[in-house]
Order: structure tokens, then C-alpha cells, then sequence
């Protein structure tokens, strides 16, 4: 939720040509026999206008009835997939089953929502994100989160596949001719570092005449969204700021701060970051532009 309404922001201050979207696809599934693919979704239906503003997933006013249906055969109802949501996943399984890649079909399903922008996916090729827990072992990333709801004692977050995918077409050109990069206010564990995974990834960040900029996902010793903070403490990390920025480190040049933990910028400055403390909180689009824009600045300041 924190990239989309990040990305939601951006999306207002750029035109269409300036702004590309690479999207984690370690998330994706497959459900009733169709591929679902979470993160790049949730971009797409929230620059569309179209997300559930409950949620921050899935298509606003979506019914269940499919879903109600399905419930007679499968036990994987878990999984929230609405009926207009369905129609998405239907498009996207048959297109590959054709031939077409996911960034083919990811670039369809943009126009169809009627965005100019580009969004690719980070890999045509299948990576897979587990999450290994002291108690259940390894568990595909949508049966931890959402049927497990983030519960147990994480031990290690595995990339199955990153080993031998390649970033899609663009990927590594977005990132070599860019202006700016900015990673969101993301999971940097199992959302950002998919993408980081794969091979070429970090040194084109390393590399890039970019500026690049990331923004904590954690504010006052707890994260935006979602179970980081029990990730980072069962592979032994502090629920920081700086525990963020150390992941980071190697290609990140601007660090961003909410106003609550103004107090650890030297931390951060000592890791060979600069800082930006300012509010964090995208609770409206005002907040979600005006972040943005002062990323923006204070990036090529």
C-alpha cells in the first residue's frame, strides 16, 4: 500500500513518458488455475482510480460472487479475488498461455485501465518469494501473509527462481538512463528485494548517473503496513529506520526520514546517506503529492 500511494503521488506531478513503474513479481500466485500477480495489480487499479480505498487492494466496489461460487470446489478461498478483480487474472493467464510475456500482457492491462505510463514487471520469468518460519518452514509469500497473516518466527526470506531469471526488457535501461529512482516506502525484504535480486539489478543502481532515493516504510519503531517489523526481529534485526537503510546502503544516496525519527539521521549519515526528514504519512493524495514532490526536490537538490 505504501509504494502504490507513493507511486499515486508521483503519478500527478510527472507526465506520462517521465514515469516508469518496476513492479515485484516474487508475490505472484496462482489461483483457481490463474496467475495473479498482486503488486503490479495494486499499481495499476490505484493510478487507474479503480482500488478499493478499504483495502488498498483490489477493484473498488468489487462483488464476490464468483468467489462464493468457487467455494464448492476449492479450499483456497482465502485468497480475496473479487469479480471484476477475476477478470484481470483471466485476461493475464490467457494471454501467457498464448505466448505473450508478463510484461506484454502488464503493458495491456495498463492501457486498458487507461494509464500512458510504462509498468513492467521485474522478470518475465518466474520468481517466487517463500518465507521460511521457524514453525511451518518455507511457505509461498501469499500463504504466509494472507492465510497466515503474517504470523510465526521468520528465519529466511528465499527468491526461488531469481537465480536464474533475467530483469524484463527495460528493466535494466529504466535504471541506466534515469534521472531519478526512487524506491518506495516498500517491505524491503519481500517487496524491493526481489527486484534487487536479480542479476544486474544492484549494479545498474551502482552504476546509474541517477540520483536514487529511499523511503523508510518504518515510522516510530513500527512499519506503514504489514508484518516487517516480525521479519526484521526473526533474522535478528532492529524495527528501524537504519535497519532499512543498511539494506540499502550500497545504492542509495538520499535516506528519507518521517518527522518521528528525525533523531536517527546521523545514524543514517554515518552509513554515507544524506537525509530528508519530512512527513511520511500519505493519509490523503495531497499528502501522497507532496511527499513526492519533496523527494523530487531534495533528490536533485
Amino acid at each position: 500500500m505504501g509504494a502504490a500511494r507513493f507511486l499515486r503521488g508521483l503519478h500527478s506531478l510527472l507526465e506520462p513518458e517521465q514515469l516508469t513503474i518496476i513492479g515485484n513479481t516474487g508475490d505472484d500466485d496462482t489461483f483457481f488455475g490463474l496467475h495473479v500477480a498482486p503488486d503490479l495489480d495494486t499499481v495499476i487499479y490505484t493510478l487507474a482510480g479503480r482500488v478499493a480505498p478499504t483495502h488498498g487492494w483490489g477493484v473498488r466496489d468489487d462483488g464476490f460472487a464468483c468467489l462464493t461460487a468457487l467455494e464448492r470446489y476449492y479450499d483456497a478461498t482465502w485468497f480475496q479475488l473479487g469479480d471484476a478483480d477475476l477478470a484481470t487474472h483471466i485476461f493475464r493467464t490467457d494471454a501467457l498461455r498464448r505466448g505473450a510475456s508478463l510484461a506484454t500482457v502488464t503493458r495491456r492491462i495498463a492501457a486498458a485501465h487507461g494509464l500512458k505510463i510504462t509498468v513492467l514487471p521485474m522478470s518475465n520469468d518466474p520468481v517466487r518469494t517463500f518465507v521460511h518460519t521457524s514453525d511451518r518452514g518455507a511457505l509461498p509469500f501469499q500463504t504466509y501473509l494472507v492465510k497466515g497473516r503474517g504470523r510465526g518466527t521468520v528465519r529466511k526470506v528465499e527468491f526461488r527462481g531469481a537465480g536464474r531469471a533475467q530483469p524484463a526488457p527495460g528493466v535494466l535501461r529504466a535504471i541506466r538512463s534515469a534521472d531519478i529512482v526512487i524506491l518506495p516506502p516498500s517491505n524491503p525484504l519481500v517487496s524491493i528485494g526481489p527486484i534487487l535480486s536479480l542479476a544486474g539489478v544492484r549494479h545498474a543502481l551502482r552504476s546509474t548517473r541517477a540520483r536514487i532515493a529511499a523511503i523508510s516504510p518504518i515510522v516510530a519503531g513500527a512499519p506503514i503496513k504489514g508484518p516487517l517489523h516480525r521479519m526484521l526481529r526473526g533474522l535478528n534485526r532492529a524495527v528501524s529506520p537504519v535497519s532499512v537503510a543498511e539494506l540499502y546502503r550500497d545504492v542509495v544516496d538520499l535516506f528519507v526520514l518521517d518527522r518521528r525519527d528525525a533523531r536517527l539521521a546521523p545514524n543514517i549519515q554515518a552509513l554515507g546517506m544524506r537525509t530528508l526528514v519530512t512527513d511520511t504519512i500519505m493519509s490523503t493524495p495531497a499528502k501522497s503529492r507532496a511527499l513526492a514532490a519533496a523527494v523530487m526536490r531534495e533528490t536533485i537538490a
